[in-house]
């Protein structure tokens, strides 16, 4: 017997709804460098820690919001209307998704960035420090040596 069919799958339809909409609370760090390179409209990427942790490290273009500020200062600092993916330490962190339901509750359309910062660096993308802009070597249990996307 199958310890993966143990509990049946999903019948498509069902595997369909639940998929879809992973990928429309989700993204992840790949497709967020596209879009910061790209200079993507409608979109602002929020790092959600805190002052520590944003010196030691960010995304080039991220806005830094903490958590605890967002109710008071999102409006001020994201134009209704605007995507937001927010990003905390790693998979191993619930602050991305605590921020993103501060901005759901401010009426926000929001993803939250998965893998988020410890992801970003792991696989090869550059982060800004208070010393400038760093890139480490990629981990080739995250990305591909040769590429900094795994082409997915």
């Amino acid at each position: 017997m199958s310890s993966v069919l143990s509990v049946p799958p999903a019948a498509p339809a069902q595997a369909v709804a639940h998929f879809a909409a992973r990928l429309s609370f989700e993204t992840d760090v790949s497709d967020v460098h596209a879009d910061l390179e790209a200079g993507a409209a409608g979109v602002v990427v929020v790092d959600s820690r805190n002052v520590q942790a944003w010196e030691q490290g960010h995304l080039p273009g991220a806005l830094h919001l903490p958590t605890a500020e967002i109710a008071a200062r999102a409006a001020q600092l994201i134009v209704p209307g605007t995507a937001v993916v927010t990003y905390c330490w790693g998979p191993g962190c619930n602050g991305a998704t605590r921020a993103a339901l501060v901005f759901a509750t401010l009426g926000y359309q929001v993803k939250e960035m998965l893998g988020g910062y410890e992801y970003w660096v792991r696989e090869g993308f550059p982060v800004e420090t208070p010393t400038g802009r760093h890139i480490r070597p990629v981990d080739d249990l995250t990305a591909p040596r040769s590429a900094i996307t795994c082409g997915c």
